[in-house]
């Protein structure tokens, strides 16, 4: 029996059981999410080095969309028993599915309408990458979370993100990257993903910062990726900061775990993002300390910069990459003087400055979009070429027009603006409302320049918890009141 016959038989039964609890209980999806998508791309790779692979490894990798659309259906059951909507619409609510229908339209308009060239397996991907924040938003927004599951998440949360750097720490270590490429894991991006990199031993460029001082391994962890790794751990660390629950000694000791990986992935704009996102914690707790955090994490960031190619494991190229390396360094200039750290001469800095400006004026020049699948991720892996690079506003721009940018920025900014006014309140839920609150700030301050939202755990567990805080917590779909002796009484479905 092969590998990939095994892994089916293995996994249809947990995939079912999945579906069963997540129907009865749809929060328990949310639980899912955290700790997977977390381990999930560690997973797949493992997976695909032992055989498991095509059709076989795809309908693995798409638990976490079933487990979505059955929390949605599960969700919208229960609307339709009760007969009526699971919450009462707001702004954000209209904003959300304004975005949505915007999105969907936009995937049934012909590519040549708009001047794109994606292909139908493009437009499939960017719809469900679009999507995903707006059905994780609305799930969120019809069940809400009651404070039980909110201590509990936000341990689940704080543990996961501590346990991704210790097992990050683990590998920078003790694995070298001729571990990592006969792990085949840049097969995995290559023949799966569709990815073809050109980083130390095929991996990610970002596995490693490349300087004239040498090549050092940065932080990656079971998210095979230091962007992602660091946005999970600046998340984290937020919801630290805002209490509740995590004010004990152990939640102290997994926050430094979780600051000591974000250090080590070398990821100085989610150091940035988190600073701005204590600012908003700081506003919305209406607290001064989360300020003086704030400086102290640029200083901080900062200070290990300057120090982190003494620090760190030094990696290499192998010799068949060297030449195109070379070549690399021929058209785009060499590496600054020094370990260029925190130097903006640095090339992955200049790059990320020269692409924000070009996606710019392209989407300027093109303000009703090219259509779906023509930016980012997405149209790198469907062999597309990219009309803009890596920022979420440029992406977003470029496939859906200014309409639709403008739609998703309102949207984002009423759903902080709805978190902030939780956070100020004095419910038992507000500092949960206020690590959110400053979490998406500092999501929004990284989609400037990167593709944060694309990240599928953030694009899961954020939204959704967005939705579920934006409003109090409260029983989101009333049954028909049932005859009690004669009389009428109220029955709640509460939301579990």
């Amino acid at each position: 029996m092969g590998s990939s016959a095994v892994a089916l038989i293995l996994y249809a039964p947990l995939l079912a059981a999945g579906v069963v609890l997540v129907w009865r209980r749809p929060v328990l999806a949310l639980y899912a999410f955290v700790v997977g998508l977390a381990l999930h791309n560690a997973v797949m790779a493992a997976l695909f080095a032992a055989g498991v692979e095509d059709a076989t490894l795809t309908a693995i990798q798409a638990w976490k969309e079933v487990l979505l659309l059955t929390a949605a259906a599960s969700v919208a059951g229960r609307a339709a028993r009760a007969r009526r909507l699971p919450f009462r619409p707001m702004l954000v609510d209209l904003l959300a599915l304004a975005f949505g229908v915007l999105v969907t339209a936009y995937a049934l308009v012909p590519q040549g309408a708009l001047g794109g060239g994606a292909g139908g397996e493009a437009v499939l991907l960017a719809l469900r990458s679009a999507l995903v924040p707006v059905a994780a938003y609305g799930i969120g927004r019809s069940l809400g979370l009651g404070l039980h599951d909110l201590r509990r998440l936000a341990w689940t949360l704080l543990g996961t993100a501590a346990a991704v750097a210790a097992l990050g720490i683990v590998d920078l270590l003790t694995l070298s990257v001729e571990w990592w490429r006969d792990a085949r894991v840049p097969d995995y991006f290559r023949e799966e993903l569709g990815f073809t990199y050109h980083g130390p031993g095929g991996m990610p460029e970002n596995f490693a910062f490349n300087s004239s001082e040498g090549v050092f391994r940065r932080l990656i962890s079971t998210f095979l990726s230091p962007l992602a790794s660091a946005y999970a751990f600046a998340v984290a660390l937020l919801l630290l900061g805002a209490g509740g629950p995590l004010r004990r000694p152990l939640a102290l000791a997994l926050g430094a775990l979780a600051a000591a990986g974000l250090l080590l992935t070398l990821s100085r704009s989610t150091i940035v993002a988190l600073a701005a996102g204590l600012v908003v914690l700081a506003l919305a707790r209406r607290r001064a300390w989360p300020l003086a955090a704030a400086a102290a994490t640029l200083v901080a960031g900062v200070a290990f910069a300057a120090v982190f190619t003494s620090v760190a494991p030094e990696t290499h190229f192998f010799p068949e990459e060297i030449a195109f390396q070379e070549e690399q360094a021929r058209l785009k200039g060499g590496l600054p003087a020094g370990d260029g750290t925190i130097s903006l001469a640095e090339p992955s800095i200049r790059s990320h400055l020269r692409s924000l400006r070009e996606d710019a004026e392209e989407v300027a020049r093109h303000p009703q979009g090219f259509g779906l699948g023509n930016a980012g991720a997405v149209a790198r892996r469907t062999d597309e070429t990219p009309l803009a690079g890596e920022s979420n506003l440029t992406e977003i721009g470029a496939q859906v027009g200014l309409g639709g940018l403008a739609l998703f920025l309102a949207w984002s900014l009423a759903l902080l603006a709805g978190l902030l006014r939780m956070a100020r309140g004095d419910g038992a839920t507000s500092w949960a409302a206020a690590g959110v609150a400053a979490s998406l700030a500092a999501v929004l301050a990284l989609a400037v320049q990167t593709d944060a939202v694309g990240v599928p755990w953030l694009a899961f567990c954020l939204w959704w918890l967005g939705g579920a805080l934006v409003v109090p917590a409260a029983a989101s779909l009333r049954a028909p009141a049932p005859a009690r002796a004669r009389g009428e009484g109220a029955t709640t479905l509460r939301a579990e």
